[in-house]
């Protein structure tokens, strides 16, 4: 009998890991100078294609400086002069991140900036997500429960927030991305981020 009990403990262990997500994608951003605006030449991932929203977005930068030694290779929000957003998505496959779905990314926010989570959805309605990642005086890496978000809609021709959005069905996600809802400030008061990767089951577009 015990011998049952435990080989069932083990069994149910394995479905849970099984039904877990894997990573569908990473996005690093490629090794190469600095550049205005950033393209997708800059894309690392051949299966991942960006695209750029908002009034301030002809001028969100790919970025690296060679001090500090170890400074990334990032996107840069700092001389946008209108809100922005800059989303990811797959070439050939949406994405399920309902349940156990997850986002993780390394950023480092200035001044009064705060990241939030960008999705297109399925019916091709845009959500963003509150809470937010804010301010950091050096690089992290935030890991987010897609379950444990709340939602508001997303005008993403002015990247300004709308209503309250109950339950949103994350199960067919077309895009993934970030914005701090604000124009740049410079080096004092923008948004960074170094790499982006995403945990979901592949869903046919």
């Amino acid at each position: 009998m015990r011998l049952m009990i435990v080989l069932l403990i083990l069994m149910h262990g394995m479905v849970s890991a099984q039904d877990r997500p894997e990573l569908f994608y990473r996005e690093d951003f490629k090794e190469t100078e600095a550049e205005i605006p950033i393209t997708q030449e800059h894309i690392a991932n051949p299966e991942v294609e960006m695209t750029l929203y908002g009034p301030g977005s002809d001028v969100v930068k790919k970025s690296h400086h060679d001090k500090p030694a170890d400074d990334p290779y990032y996107v840069w929000s700092g001389l946008c002069e209108g809100n922005w957003a800059v989303t990811l998505k797959h070439r050939s496959k949406n994405v399920d991140l309902s349940g156990q779905g997850k986002i993780r990314w390394r950023s480092k926010q200035s001044g009064f900036r705060h990241l939030y989570l960008v999705l297109k959805l399925g019916d091709g309605s845009w959500i963003i997500a509150d809470p937010d990642d804010g301010p950091s005086k050096d690089w992290r890496i935030q890991e987010i429960n897609l379950s444990d978000l709340t939602w508001l809609g997303l005008n993403i021709e002015t990247v300004v927030e709308t209503r309250p959005v109950e339950n949103p069905d994350l199960s067919n996600v077309q895009e993934i991305g970030w914005t701090d809802l604000m124009r740049g400030g410079g080096t004092p008061a923008s948004s960074r981020v170094d790499w982006i990767e995403v945990d979901g089951f592949s869903v046919a577009r």
